[in-house]
Order: structure tokens, then C-alpha cells, then sequence
């Protein structure tokens, strides 16, 4: 029986750059994401050039009953994933008090409710089989609080900690958890021109290229680019007053259009 690698949030950024990066190395796919119409010629495009079996499933994770049913019909199936990307999410910035609470509520879904919901179904088929793999993306803003991206920040710091203990956990059941922390990708939508002309962002392409290869080494913490590594580093060394204090005045620039 073939296995396959699930991605969620494969139809651009980010998810698109790993989907890639793992059908180069010939894995078949499942991808997911919210809009069938975005998938399929990914899906054409992926099995014709790299000659694997790409199967995809528009559904919104964010919505708890499609996810119900989409974790219904994987088991159904009986299709056996060996890996598990979870890389959708959501992203909002500007003061707290004036986000419409329903994206609020979206992101927290997203990024923590339905990637945890996620870990577990598929955490719990990969134990059965005999090991697995769970590749969970994260953030730089994992690191530190995230004045003007505070729910962001907070979902990906849960993402943080949540991978870093499913690894201790599940490592008896033979099921692998890494955490990808990227920083600010380059040609992200919407990203403010400061952000871009500093020398902090990278390709997507970049960024799973080293997160494929780390996954191969079973690396626990994935933080590709030099830059960014010294940044995490730093938010973990230096004094909680001052993280707080400089992200607050680094997002402030960074977040302004």
C-alpha cells in the first residue's frame, strides 16, 4: 500500500514550497487546503513533473465539522500518511481591540485547535502503523511575545511547545515530531516595505529546502537562516522585560503598510 505525506496549507506559500521540496524527493501527496480550485493544477502539475501520485482535499480546517468529516473519510480510506505537514494558518496585525473578533476566533481554530486535532488523529493512525512522521510550522514569533501580531504570536508559541513535548511523548510509539520555525518569507502578501528590504526574509523555496533536509536527520527544532537562528536565540537568552519591550518596537515598524 503507498503511503503519503499530508499537507495542509498546500495551496500557496509556504505549503506550496514544501509540498514541492517533497515530491522532488519523490513522496506521494495529499493536499489540503480550502479551495479545490487552487489544488487541482498542483496536483496535475506535481504528478506530471515529478512523476508521483498527488491526491488533494479542499476543506476548511478551520471549521470543526469539516475537519470531523475530513478526519472521517482519511480513516475510511484507509490511505496510510507517513508524514503530516501542518502548515495552515491564519495571520491578523494591528492593535488587538480592533480585529474583528470572528478572524480572531478563526485563528485560534486554525493555527491551535485544528493542528492539535490534527496530531492527534493522525498521531494516533502513525502509532498503529508502527512510526510516522509530524512536521508542525511554527514561527520566529514563537520566540517572543508579539505586540500588534499578539495572536499570532501566541498560536505559534503553542504550536512551539506542543511540538517539542509530542516528540518526547509519542517517541516510544515510533512517531517523529519536528517544529519548523521560519522567519518572514519573502513576496508574503501584504508584507510591509521596511520588512522587505531588510535582509530577514527568505524564499519559500529556501525554507522547506532546509526543512526537508532537517526532517531527513530528524531534527527536533528546524530554524533555517542564519539571521533567524541568532534572533531565537537571542529572544530566549535576554531578560523577558526587555524581549517584550524590543518586539513591541521592532512589530510596531514592521507591521505598519
Amino acid at each position: 500500500m503507498p503511503s503519503y505525506a499530508l499537507v495542509t496549507g498546500a495551496s500557496s506559500g509556504l505549503g506550496l514550497a514544501l509540498a514541492e521540496a517533497l515530491a522532488r524527493r519523490g513522496r506521494n501527496l495529499l493536499l489540503v487546503a480550502r479551495y479545490r480550485d487552487d489544488l487541482e493544477p498542483i496536483a496535475i502539475e506535481f504528478t506530471q513533473r515529478f512523476g508521483v501520485e498527488v491526491l488533494f482535499r479542499a476543506c476548511d480546517l478551520s471549521e470543526p465539522l469539516r475537519l470531523t468529516g475530513f478526519l472521517l473519510e482519511l480513516e475510511e480510506s484507509g490511505k496510510r500518511i507517513d508524514l503530516l505537514v501542518n502548515c495552515a494558518a491564519l495571520h491578523s496585525q494591528g492593535h488587538f481591540l480592533a480585529q474583528d473578533w470572528l478572524r480572531e476566533q478563526d485563528i485560534i481554530e486554525l493555527n491551535m485547535l485544528a493542528l492539535t486535532r490534527l496530531c492527534h488523529a493522525i498521531g494516533n493512525s502513525m502509532a498503529v502503523q508502527g512510526g510516522g512522521q509530524i512536521l508542525n510550522v511554527a514561527s520566529l514569533a514563537a520566540f517572543q511575545p508579539g505586540p500588534w501580531i499578539s495572536s499570532y504570536a501566541a498560536s505559534k508559541a503553542y504550536v512551539l511547545h506542543l511540538s517539542e513535548g509530542l516528540r518526547e511523548e509519542l517517541r516510544q510509539s515510533g512517531v517523529k515530531v519536528s517544529v519548523l520555525c521560519p522567519g518572514p518569507l519573502l513576496k508574503s502578501a501584504g508584507m510591509p516595505s521596511a520588512l522587505a528590504r531588510s535582509r530577514l526574509p527568505l524564499r519559500a523555496e529556501e525554507v522547506a529546502r532546509q526543512a526537508v533536509l532537517a526532517l531527513e536527520r530528524d531534527q527536533a527544532l528546524i530554524v533555517p537562516g542564519w539571521r533567524v537562528r541568532w534572533l531565537s536565540r537571542a529572544a530566549r537568552m535576554a531578560p523577558r522585560w526587555l524581549v517584550r519591550k524590543a518586539a513591541a518596537a521592532a512589530l510596531a515598524r514592521y507591521t505598519r503598510p
